[in-house]
């Protein structure tokens, strides 16, 4: 009964999700449990389920009197998160490159084989974003700096939704791949400079085609 449940809420999950990156659910709309269930064809159980996994995504927000809505999704709060993410990051990672074992680089070419395969199947976007999240934090895992790492975790929570956004809606995933496969080259190379720049590039590259999605979504709601 459980697998049951749980295929169903991925279902609404990925059905919500796309609903609400796509602009057809609109910040601040009502997701009403009953609504969904019928609209749906499933019990409440799984919508309500559903409605939690997007919550912990930054999507939907559970407000008093209100219930579960859609969340903003902001262009302004792009520039800050993408820009503190470069900023950290990179300051991560000319610290790593020096000290990443063999093992760690053997380990992010494996995490980089398997975001070529986590492409194209079912709930990709999910995979996806897990396994660069996976692949970057090897990267930074010769730094050893626990609390910039927390921080960087921090953000990289906040700007998920945006991420699987640019993954879906704005073509992210092939330029993200040839990026991905030069900045591992350069870490093995133990190029500092280049790599920190490469990676500087990648994320606020990202930001820049997030902004201009969101500006023509708005554009075209208005």
């Amino acid at each position: 009964m459980t697998i049951v449940y749980k295929t169903r809420t991925q279902l609404v999950v990925e059905t919500l999700r796309e609903k609400i990156l796509s602009g057809e659910i609109q910040a601040g709309q009502p997701l009403r449990q009953a609504a969904l269930a019928e609209e749906l064809n499933v019990s409440r159980i799984p919508v309500r389920e559903a409605l939690l996994q997007l919550e912990a995504e930054g999507l939907v927000a559970f407000e008093p009197h209100k219930g579960a809505t859609a969340t903003e999704l902001n262009a302004s709060q792009v520039d800050e998160l993408f820009e503190l993410r470069a900023m950290l990051e990179a300051d991560l990672l000319a610290s790593s490159v020096p000290r990443l074992t063999v093992e760690k680089l053997d380990e992010a070419t494996e995490l980089l084989g398997k975001l070529d395969k986590a492409l194209g199947k079912e709930n990709a976007a999910n995979t996806w974003s897990e396994l660069n999240s996976d692949y970057h934090n090897c990267l930074y895992s010769g730094a050893n700096r626990p609390q910039t790492q927390d921080l960087v975790n921090t953000l990289n929570k906040n700007a998920d939704r945006y991420i699987r956004m640019h993954l879906l809606w704005a073509g992210g995933i092939s330029k993200a791949e040839s990026e991905h496969n030069e900045l591992l080259a350069l870490c093995k190379a133990g190029n500092v400079e280049k790599s920190v720049a490469l990676l500087k590039q990648h994320i606020l590259g990202s930001r820049d085609e997030i902004k201009a999605f969101l500006c023509a979504r708005e554009l075209a709601e208005g």
